[in-house]
């Protein structure tokens, strides 16, 4: 049994230094990640190595919109790894939509989340928000797309996201403008974001993901 806390952060534990978060699927792991029992829960140990939003956790990350019952659009879900973890923490009552543009990395998404009932994945591309409208108004926006255009995509989506809700992205620079130092291209993205949303928090992610920064903002 591991010696496992809450954190500030609502769904969040550490469990022996690590972050950890409380499966709503026990005895079904999703990459082969560690779990650890706490009594007769199991917790799932969440990687910053492999997730974006982990990483930002680990880099000091204040500003936390899931709970439970929390509903999520997410985009560029691939396999499914942080939907997961996010999945975990807004529970039975709450619904992750996560929209995936690649058969390959949805037919792998389906697989690791068949048994996760508010995982709803879509296969779509993010570039089009027009296709999948039923998902409604959603409390958080998350994205974590690999396009020269991640800002356009975050604002076009935010169509779905409540007045007042949160939007999060996991800036790749080098998917923008190999040619650009980094701090040039976050500086235009968040030029670019802050025309829409209130800049709440930025951190840049090395050095668990390089050349990336996290942003997180408020819809107006």
């Amino acid at each position: 049994m591991g010696n496992i806390k809450g954190t500030q952060l609502a769904g969040v534990y550490n469990a022996d230094g690590k972050l950890a978060t409380l499966s709503i699927s026990p005895g079904f792991r999703i990459h082969g990640e560690m779990v650890t029992k706490g009594g007769d829960k199991e917790y799932r140990i969440w990687d910053p190595n492999r997730s974006k939003l982990a990483a930002a956790i680990k880099k000091g990350l204040k500003n936390w919109p899931f709970a439970p019952g929390k509903n999520v659009l997410y985009l560029g879900a691939a396999s499914g790894v942080t939907v997961s973890f996010i999945s975990d923490i807004v529970g039975e009552s709450g619904k992750v939509y996560a929209v995936e543009f690649s058969p390959n990395s949805m037919r792998d998404l389906l697989l690791r989340c068949e048994r996760r009932k508010n995982v709803w994945p879509i296969l779509a591309d993010a570039r089009l928000p027009e296709t999948y409208s039923y998902v409604g108004q959603v409390d958080v926006l998350f994205e974590d797309v690999a396009q020269p255009d991640q800002d356009r995509i975050l604002i076009e989506n935010a169509r779905y996201l409540k007045k007042g809700g949160i939007a999060m992205i996991a800036v790749k620079s080098q998917s923008i403008d190999v040619r650009l130092k980094p701090k040039d291209i976050y500086k235009r993205v968040l030029d670019s974001l802050g025309k829409h949303f209130d800049i709440l928090e930025k951190l840049e992610l090395d050095p668990f993901e390089k050349h990336h920064m996290f942003i997180v903002a408020r819809k107006r």
